[in-house]
């Protein structure tokens, strides 16, 4: 009866835990999200607005529906997209169409879009040296004049570099320092690819606070 009973306690603690590990901010109903964009020169350059709505619990997985728009440095809407995020016991998923630069797909708003679901992981647990998961994106679309055109995006090279004390605006925390390649490729009869090295800041059971590349960097600055 005690071997019972230690068990159910076990299982009810660890079920408490892994819900705590799931309160990223993009898992959080009704809350608004704002990461400031800069320049390479570190100026401003707009702003990332995402809003979460749409929570729900279900086996063992809590789900978000987000919506992200970006303006520039005047305010003015740049474009958006919708899509969710997931934890799993403590593994956050994030989906790469929330993360697509809105300024690229400007040129395709009225174009009918057909996208594969791909999601970037963040693990649990994270430690310096951890080589991580890669991730790609793919969506096909048809432009309003007919033409046929895709968009493709690869993360590789996914490493943790380093644990730091990162500051925002936001705050202060310890954070993983992660490192990847990314390469998009915008193909209408010829593909450009455009390739980037990207560091990132992530912080277990909260999120990403701040990003960079030699284009510029973004940092969390409210979640209201």
């Amino acid at each position: 009866m005690m071997r019972i009973l230690c068990f159910l306690l076990l299982s009810i603690a660890t079920a408490n835990l892994l819900e705590a590990q799931c309160n990223y901010f993009f898992l959080q109903k009704n809350k608004t999200v704002t990461m400031a964009m800069y320049d390479r020169k570190g100026n401003n350059d707009g702003k990332y607005v995402y809003s979460v709505s749409d929570v729900t619990k279900a086996n063992g997985k809590t789900t978000a529906s987000v919506k992200s728009e970006a303006f520039d440095k005047k305010g003015k809407s740049l474009g958006g997209g919708v899509g969710t995020m997931q934890c799993e016991n403590g593994s956050l998923m994030i989906d790469m169409k929330v993360m697509m630069n809105p300024q690229q797909m400007e040129q395709f708003k009225n174009a009918k879009l057909q996208s594969k679901g791909a999601y970037m992981e963040y693990p649990s647990s994270l430690s310096a040296g951890q080589q991580l998961s890669d991730a790609n994106f793919s969506m096909d679309m048809v432009l309003e004049s007919g033409m046929e055109a895709n968009m493709s995006i690869d993360i590789t090279n996914r490493k943790v570099a380093a644990k730091e004390k990162i500051t925002t605006p936001a705050g202060s925390w310890d954070a993983y320092k992660i490192t990847y390649d990314a390469k998009t490729v915008i193909t209408m009869g010829i593909g450009i690819p455009i390739k980037m090295q990207m560091t990132e800041w992530f912080v277990p059971d909260f999120g990403v606070v701040k990003s960079s590349s030699k284009w510029g960097s973004q940092e969390l600055i409210s979640i209201e």
